[in-house]
């Protein structure tokens, strides 16, 4: 039992930082390869906040995500713009440039050593019930995955804004010919993006450690709970992240010996019997 409760608080925190990248590249159709780097600067965000100016963590987190947010308004209207209609190979090397810059620039603000970071007082500790130990953190790292889970798969489903963005990525000249401010559509979906990577980077720094290769160490990662779950589905991004969290560390916990294979091998099986993810547009149909 503890096995599983732990397995899933790591699927939720892989949710909280992927789905980002589930909103820029299965509802954009963007291949942003940087999307750690948001998760990154979200996580150093949080730390220094905590750290050397005092801040609550529960002012801290949401401040990291409105940081990395800001960062994608940025980037999205200087850079990522231009590439919108550029192939997904533009796209890749483009967004690789941007994770070795970030990585850069992290190992020369803050050294190639892992940023301390210590828990605050209130997600200490255990909880314990019978033949289980729950932990605050990772109960709480579930608590908040599940209410993003539902609030943004209402915003797609239910939301004007999530009717324009479908809109744009279909047809962006016949969303314009509707009164769509497309621009604006894609400068805000792509910051609630980086928003949501940052939010988890500053979540997850406990469990997944900071240190500026964050962008690469785990990339891998959230492309595969985007492939597993189906492009731009909020609900296969969900489920895709708390499978491969339970097999993850039960892989860890019961075969060390072979590290990471066992969330690659579950990977391959799943593409293999649905190349389209398990909500993917084409079960759909």
């Amino acid at each position: 039992m503890t096995i599983i409760f732990d397995g899933l608080a790591a699927g939720m925190l892989l949710f909280l930082i992927s789905v980002g990248l589930s909103v820029t590249l299965g509802l954009m159709n963007f291949v942003n390869l940087a999307h750690g780097a948001f998760a990154m600067l979200g996580g150093y965000t949080c730390a220094l906040l905590l750290s050397r100016l005092g801040v609550p963590f529960l002012l801290a987190a949401p401040a990291a995500a409105a940081t990395a947010a800001l960062a994608g308004i940025i980037l999205e209207r200087t850079l990522y713009r231009r590439l919108y209609a550029a192939t997904h190979l533009d796209q890749v090397l483009f967004s690789i440039g941007l994770i070795f810059m970030s990585i850069s620039t992290a190992h020369y603000f803050f050294g190639a050593t892992q940023q301390a970071f210590v828990l605050p007082d209130f997600l200490k500790g255990q909880i314990n019930l019978p033949g289980l130990d729950v932990g605050i953190y990772r109960l709480f790292l579930i608590v908040v995955g599940l209410i993003l889970a539902v609030g943004l798969q209402w915003m797609v489903s239910h939301t004007r804004f999530g009717a324009e963005l479908r809109a744009a990525v279909d047809n962006p000249r016949a969303a314009r010919g509707l009164g769509i401010n497309v621009d604006r559509v894609f400068t805000l979906a792509f910051a609630l993006g980086s928003g949501l990577a940052g939010l988890g980077g500053a979540l997850g720094i406990e469990m997944l450690g900071l240190d500026p290769g964050f962008p690469v160490k785990y990339i891998v990662y959230f492309l595969i709970v985007v492939a597993v779950g189906g492009s731009g589905n909020i609900k296969g991004s969900l489920l895709a992240s708390l499978m491969l969290g339970l097999f993850d560390v039960a892989g860890k916990y019961y075969l060390p010996q072979v590290g990471a294979f066992v969330i690659y091998a579950v990977m391959v099986v799943m593409l293999i019997v649905r190349p389209q993810g398990l909500f993917g547009r084409a079960a759909a149909k």
